[in-house]
């Protein structure tokens, strides 16, 4: 468990797979998402069995909860994949599938609990993504948790019957351990 003050991040469970299909057959949530094709029960299952099969330290998924009274709700999801242990880096993913808690912050410190975690326990070097071009609200969140932009991958995905282009962001252990003392 990684903990923050009223969010934490755990590993994901099966139980969790009704809410991960929910999340992502919902237009809304997966507007700004890689996939583009309604998903399953049995896919989810197959992917979460995948998930299960990896050694933590290669990357993975991790359940966003928020703190509501005295239970914790799971809101979302993030992760640390493709972690390169040569390079020391890795790319990092947010979903935040309950959309009552968009715009309030869970998802920038859901973010930097993550970011804490991939540079203190993984010895990262740097964490990077790639985010819509027109996703204001994720790159508001990235860049308030120290990511930096990079580049643009011009017409990077095609989605939603257009091309649309990919900011490239990262940040570095050094930046995000300055970033944090201020």
């Amino acid at each position: 468990m990684i903990l923050g003050k009223d969010v934490r991040l755990r590993a994901i469970e099966r139980e969790d797979i009704p809410r991960f299909v929910r999340w992502m057959n919902d237009p809304d949530v997966i507007q700004f998402l890689l996939m583009s094709s309604p998903l399953s029960a049995a896919m989810e299952e197959k992917w979460f069995e995948n998930q299960l099969d990896r050694p933590p330290h290669q990357g993975q998924i991790l359940a966003i909860e928020v703190l509501q009274g005295q239970d914790w709700l799971h809101i979302g999801n993030t992760g640390l994949h493709d972690v390169d242990p040569i390079s020391r880096t890795a790319e990092f993913g947010i979903v935040i599938g309950e959309k009552t808690f968009w715009d309030k912050g869970y998802g920038t410190r859901a973010t930097h609990l993550m970011l804490k975690h991939g540079f203190e326990n993984l010895n990262l070097n740097r964490i990077f993504l790639t985010v819509f071009a027109d996703n204001a609200r994720a790159i508001k969140a990235y860049e308030s948790a120290g990511f930096t932009r990079e580049g643009i991958l011009r017409q990077g995905i095609y989605k939603n019957g257009r091309y649309q282009d990919l900011i490239l962001m990262s940040v570095l252990r050094l930046e995000w351990m300055n970033f944090e003392e201020k």
